[in-house]
C-alpha cells in the first residue's frame, strides 16, 4: 500500500484536519490530527483509527501501523511547544 491509500482510508472514515505518513510499504508510522478525538482516550483513538484499516491488516497487505494521535487544540499545543 501507499502512503496515499492509506491516508485516503483512514480519512474516509475520520475527518482529519492533518494525517502524515512515513513507513516501508508494510510498516507505518502515522500521525493524525482530528477532532472527532476530542473527548476520546488514546486507546479509543487508535481503534478508530484501526477501524479503518482493518480490512487490510486482516489480510496483511498493511502489516503494522504505529501512531500518534491529537486533537486539533493537541497539535496546535505540541508545535508551539516544538519551536
Amino acid at each position: 500500500m501507499t502512503a496515499d491509500e492509506i491516508k485516503q482510508l483512514i480519512a474516509d472514515k475520520l475527518p482529519c484536519e492533518h494525517i502524515a505518513l512515513d513507513g516501508d510499504g508494510r510498516h507505518w508510522y502515522a500521525l493524525i490530527v482530528s477532532g472527532a478525538f476530542e473527548g476520546v482516550r488514546q486507546v479509543q483513538r487508535h481503534q478508530r483509527v484501526y477501524a479503518a484499516v482493518r480490512e487490510h491488516m486482516d489480510s496483511e497487505v498493511l502489516h503494522a501501523l504505529s501512531m500518534k494521535t491529537f486533537t486539533p487544540a493537541e497539535w496546535a499545543q505540541a508545535r508551539q511547544e516544538a519551536q
